[in-house]
């Protein structure tokens, strides 16, 4: 059943090129708003906490602050309001989930940039 599942999203989901990111990065995810007849594009700029899931089904969680407040957003890779990803810097994280960056506020919630 699990195989018969991956092939129909292999064969029938289309893929979209975006580049390649991870926790720590810091990124901007362009996304399409549709309010009554009218469409319009946001955008939401912040720091990838966490990417799960594959193929398809694989989604990544975004967190900005918006004055004092935490937002955080989880996007699907595969949603079709998706228009593009921006990578704006690279995080230097040991982990795969920074779960601990949702503790952490002024300078302490830096996250060193990778070089090269």
């Amino acid at each position: 059943m699990e195989a018969l599942v991956k092939y129909v999203q292999d064969e029938f989901v289309a893929k979209k090129d975006f580049p390649a990111f991870s926790a720590g990065d810091t990124i901007t995810v362009y996304y399409e708003i549709k309010e009554g007849n009218k469409t319009r594009t946001q955008f939401f700029r912040g720091v990838v906490i966490q990417k799960r899931g594959s193929g398809s089904s694989e989604t990544f969680t975004i967190r900005k602050m918006s004055g004092t407040v935490g937002v955080e957003r989880i996007f699907p890779i595969n949603m079709p309001a998706l228009q593009k990803i921006e990578v704006n810097k690279r995080g230097a994280v040991r982990r795969a989930r920074i779960f601990y960056f949702r503790g952490l506020t002024g300078k302490k919630a830096r996250i060193k940039e990778k070089r090269g």
